[in-house]
């Protein structure tokens, strides 16, 4: 009898499980009737759906030991994430963090500098965020701003930015000298794909927050950022931290090819974990419980 209510609880737990991934996946599937029949003739049959979830849980079973793994040994690593607007670079954080420890794993995304902030050197606000020993920070676009918006938008003079390229390589080779793994992912779309998506933001209420302006300067300037990126990956990619491309055109098929890649790169190992028992409840006779005022509580209209 106690086996089945085990088996029944556990059934309820997977259940509950799969249905926080479809309430993110519902983000890829709330869209007009007209706007989904011209992305899926445009974009092509993707990977089935019960198959992505198999290996996405799969995939963050391994991020997890990875977490664990890291947390034990006190190392430390930074991922970088950066792209073209809507490659999809948030979708793939998303999924890692998902089921890990935020105290261990952790995104970092600033906004704009300050007055302050311009004023000082360049990396210096992205240093205080960097990982202590145990830790792990996924920077959402990272100091290569500077390669990118910075310089194709006009907000960084030329002497800047090639500053910043004398620069970066050695900043890199500093952070894994002090035993910082640093990886660095660029999602790659295409120019048809990026159109198809903004498309999807102007249409769709729950996304167009994430369109800004400079979204849609990114789509007139489309052969500037290419210049600029190709620039960009010939002065920084160094051996002790190379870049890493990822296709995004299909954004299940690119959040688990670069989870599988992470995992690849970190010689992690499944760390053995102490059995926990649940300690009996301390029960005291002469204790009631206070009846709280039904204000109190949030209204059960669901």
């Amino acid at each position: 009898m106690k086996e089945e209510i085990t088996e029944d609880w556990l059934d309820v737990e997977l259940k509950n499980t799969l249905d926080e991934d479809y309430e993110i996946e519902l983000e890829d599937a709330v869209l007009s009737l007209k706007i989904r029949e011209i992305y899926e003739r445009t974009q092509g049959p993707s990977i089935p759906r019960r198959e992505y979830f198999t290996q996405l849980l799969r995939l963050q079973a391994e991020l997890i030991k990875l977490q664990d793994w890291v947390a034990r040994t006190g190392e430390k690593i930074v991922v970088l994430f950066e792209g073209r607007d809507s490659a999809g670079k948030g979708g793939v954080i998303k999924r890692i963090t998902q089921r890990l420890n935020p105290r261990i794993v952790r995104v970092v995304a600033l906004p704009a500098p300050s007055d302050r902030e311009k004023t000082q050197w360049y990396f210096q606000r992205y240093v205080p965020h960097l990982p202590a020993g145990g830790e792990i920070v996924l920077f959402d676009r990272s100091w290569y701003n500077r390669a990118g918006v910075e310089r194709v938008m006009g907000f960084a003079s030329d002497d800047q930015v090639e500053q910043f390229f004398e620069d970066v390589p050695e900043f890199e080779r500093m952070l894994v000298r002090s035993g910082i793994r640093v990886v660095k992912y660029w999602f790659s779309i295409t120019d048809e794909e990026q159109q198809m998506r903004f498309q999807i933001r102007i249409h769709d209420p729950l996304k167009q927050w994430k369109l800004s302006p400079m979204d849609l300067q990114s789509r007139i300037r489309w052969e500037d950022y290419t210049k600029a990126k190709e620039e960009m990956f010939a002065r920084t990619n160094i051996p002790e931290a190379p870049w890493y491309i990822v296709p995004g055109n299909d954004k299940k098929r690119a959040r688990l090819n670069c989870i599988d890649h992470l995992l690849s790169l970190v010689p992690y190992e499944e760390v053995a974990q102490e059995d926990v028992e649940l300690p009996e409840r301390v029960f005291n006779p002469d204790y009631e419980r206070a009846v709280l005022p039904p204000e109190l509580y949030v209204p059960s209209r669901y």
